[in-house]
């Protein structure tokens, strides 16, 4: 029997400015299985980016429940949230995020920073992972002396470190060509098969055939409409 690492059940979110009020979510109702890599597509303001931002313990909803591996995240004290997040989640962005003063090798030791680990055993994780990615000769290199590519491979390493079960993605081929994009997506797919759980907003079709799961969002809907999906596809590849 499968296992639901991500439960969202009724989950709304409003926003309000100067009087208004914008419904970014209405009634999202999904669950993604342990071992899924799941895609999301849908236009600008259709709700991506929220939904991302909600499952990523760093966005409240307005109303609903969100749990992951059966814990309760707006539960959580924000402390205990933050522990969550280190513990459970892994952040992939478009722009990196790396620190352009720390070499590869520090900036994927980042997120132990905080753990009870000796700075040996740190080291050796942050090795490990930039193993993992192809980055065992460029460990000491500074952001400015990588390219796109490998920067994004740099940023894939700090998200794994801590050996989370789940890869939160938000467009993490936007910035490259097309050959570097497809090289990071045939790496999430090799991390997927290792057992972790990817969930990516993508504007790119292409990186919906490395997904197992591809979900349209529609005005702050899920879509289940299989020609929803497909049009948004075939439209974007023109």
């Amino acid at each position: 029997m499968s296992e639901i690492m991500i439960s969202l059940r009724d989950i709304k979110k409003t926003y309000r400015s100067m009087g208004d009020e914008v419904q970014a979510l209405r009634s999202v109702t999904l669950d993604i299985e342990k071992g899924e890599s799941v895609s999301v597509m849908g236009h600008s303001g259709s709700g991506k980016s929220t939904l991302l931002s909600i499952i990523g313990a760093l966005n409240p909803p307005t109303s609903g429940i969100i749990e992951i591996d059966g814990i309760d995240i707006y539960k959580l004290s924000q402390e205990k949230r933050a522990d969550f997040r280190r513990e459970y989640l892994g952040f992939v962005f478009q722009q990196f995020q790396l620190i352009p003063y720390l070499t590869a090798h520090e900036n994927v030791m980042l997120p132990l920073t905080t753990t009870k680990r000796s700075n040996k055993e740190k080291r050796e994780m942050a090795e490990e992972v930039l193993h993992r990615v192809g980055l065992a000769n460029k460990m000491k290199r500074l952001p400015n002396q990588l390219s796109g590519g490998e920067q994004e491979r740099v940023a894939i390493a700090r998200a794994i470190v801590n050996e989370p079960p789940l890869i939160l993605a938000d467009e993490p081929t936007g910035s490259l060509d097309t050959k570097t994009g497809d090289e990071i997506m045939e790496l999430f797919q090799q991390l997927n098969q290792e057992g972790l759980t990817v969930l990516m907003v993508t504007h790119n079709p292409d990186n919906t055939r490395y997904m197992s799961r591809t979900i349209m969002m529609k005005d702050g809907k899920l879509s289940s409409d299989e020609e929803d999906i497909m049009s948004a596809i075939t439209d974007k590849r023109k």
